[in-house]
């Protein structure tokens, strides 16, 4: 099985992951990317890493029982798609503790009012295979037994159950 943990920057997807207690190998795609080189350059505007995801997927392809995230996890092959989301505000908040600036973390932040992600992973996935989480004031344990709960099959698809619109 192959389960892709997604979101909007500052949602809390690396933080939760780190407090699961799996058998998936965890891997971190945005490490990954560094690590392997699997970058065409450097998005001068964001100041970040414009990921190849063509030789990611390459990379991943074949490795079953894992668990990866990034704000990106969407975009691969997976059996279950787990979209967390946070209100714009904690973005904003999140975002601005780990020095980014306001115009990054306000861009984030609309991104998830807009439902960005969520509406790629659905797109790419469909309705059946995507969760939303929930981590707006919740503590990365909380998160971690609901994305746990996910891969054990012990919660229904719930796609379009938050939503942010009225934060714009």
């Amino acid at each position: 099985m192959r389960i892709a943990v997604t979101g909007t920057p500052g949602t809390g997807k690396t933080t939760a992951t780190e407090h699961l207690d799996t058998d998936f190998d965890v891997l971190h795609l945005n490490d990954i990317i560094k690590e392997e080189g699997f970058s065409t350059g450097i998005d001068e505007d964001r100041g970040s890493l414009v990921a190849d995801l063509d030789r990611l997927s390459e990379w991943l392809d074949g490795r079953d029982d894992v668990l990866f995230e990034s704000h990106l996890a969407h975009h691969f092959d997976a059996d279950r798609v787990i979209v967390l989301r946070a209100h714009p505000e904690t973005i904003v908040e999140r975002l601005r503790e780990r020095g980014d600036d306001d115009s990054k973390a306000y861009e984030n932040a609309e991104s998830e009012a807009l439902d960005v992600i969520l509406g790629e992973a659905v797109e790419e996935r469909g309705m059946d295979s995507v969760y939303e989480i929930e981590t707006t004031d919740r503590d990365p344990d909380e998160v971690a037994q609901e994305i746990q709960a996910v891969v054990a099959g012990e919660r229904e698809p719930s796609a379009g159950t938050v939503s942010y619109i009225d934060w714009l």
